[in-house]
């Protein structure tokens, strides 16, 4: 099957350029945003009180946006210069220095962006007084989203291609060598298992298993899977010459590794409290309402109640004799 050759530019107006790489981070962070907003406020999922006040409110999620976007970009770039610069090709950002910055050419790693939101949410929950547990849950239900089109976007680029293959589906890549053999198209297989399958798992835990009453659950299951899917398609499908020395093992490999050791700390973290009960309602704060105090007695008080009982005997008196229901002895 022939590459489609789509032109990595999506609009190009004079010097000015917009690459679909640049395009696929905006849309996973956009739809993200919009998907945490409405997981946040959804107090049901979180075992709270259904209709009441959820974890956070859609303003608080406006400004986590801005730190994990912040996070996501400094921490992919970086770790993409780190780990798959310096380690595996020390010379060219040394020889190319300017090049350490320009993200919209590609280039981002997804275990450098991981680690930048992981510390965007830290910081942030810490300082407006939030669960960082809980926000951890809700980025890692929309993290597939933008992991979808990361890998929609290497395709696009014709990047991190896979090994030689004899299955129909199989691409020619144009940048692989040797040239004019199928591959894998291993980004698709990445878009289908780390953006709509591990949605789909997270999605389904957390709507119909509760998942979200136990803070950090989400997260670990996130990342075990995400650090299995990986696995598998480097180790199957991904023709990688990023493999460190004689080993076999490439860096995407390595990095994932500790992925399964964070999983299982967040695992504790969520079994080591009771799942949440969905709480009272909420109690109406403010001073106590003053409770009626009877009046002061007086002496006139005291003289007036004096005259109503001896109304109320003088009154009653007949009654016990003529009301026929008490019996009477024979006249006298």
């Amino acid at each position: 099957m022939p590459f489609p050759n789509i032109d990595p530019v999506a609009i190009e107006i004079g010097w000015f350029a917009i690459r679909w790489y640049a395009i696929a981070y905006l849309a996973g962070l956009a739809l993200g945003w919009l998907y945490v907003r409405a997981l946040v406020t959804n107090a049901g999922l979180w075992g709270l009180k259904p209709g009441g006040p959820g974890i956070a409110t859609k303003g608080q999620i406006d400004d986590l946006l801005i730190w994990a976007a912040v996070g996501v970009i400094l921490g992919g770039r970086l770790g993409h210069v780190l780990f798959y610069g310096l380690v595996l090709n020390s010379s060219y950002y040394i020889d190319n220095p300017l090049k350490i910055f320009a993200y919209w050419e590609g280039g981002m790693s997804f275990h450098g962006g991981l680690i930048g939101v992981v510390v965007a949410i830290i910081f942030y929950a810490r300082s407006v007084g939030l669960n960082m547990y809980q926000l951890g849950d809700a980025v890692a239900l929309a993290t597939p989203i933008g992991l979808f089109f990361g890998r929609i976007a290497n395709f696009i680029n014709g990047e991190i291609w896979g090994r030689p293959t004899t299955l129909p589906w199989g691409v020619i890549f144009p940048n692989a060598h040797p040239a004019g053999v199928p591959r894998h198209p291993s980004q698709l297989y990445e878009a289908f298992l780390e953006g709509l399958m591990l949605f789909l798992v997270l999605n389904v835990l957390a709507r119909y298993a509760k998942a979200l009453h136990r803070p950090g659950l989400i997260t670990a299951i996130f990342l075990i899977l995400y650090g299995f899917f990986r696995i598998f398609v480097e180790v199957l499908f991904r023709d990688s010459n990023n493999k460190l020395g004689d080993s076999g093992w490439t860096l995407g490999i390595v990095l994932s590794l500790p992925m399964f050791v964070a999983g299982a700390y967040f695992i504790w973290v969520a079994m080591r409290e009771p799942a949440k009960a969905v709480s009272a309602p909420p109690q109406a704060s403010g001073p106590p309402i003053a409770q009626p105090q009877p009046a002061p007695e007086t002496a006139a008080s005291r003289e007036a109640a004096l005259a109503l009982s001896d109304i109320d005997e003088g009154a009653s008196e007949p009654a016990r004799e003529d009301d026929g229901l008490s019996p009477k002895g024979p006249p006298a």
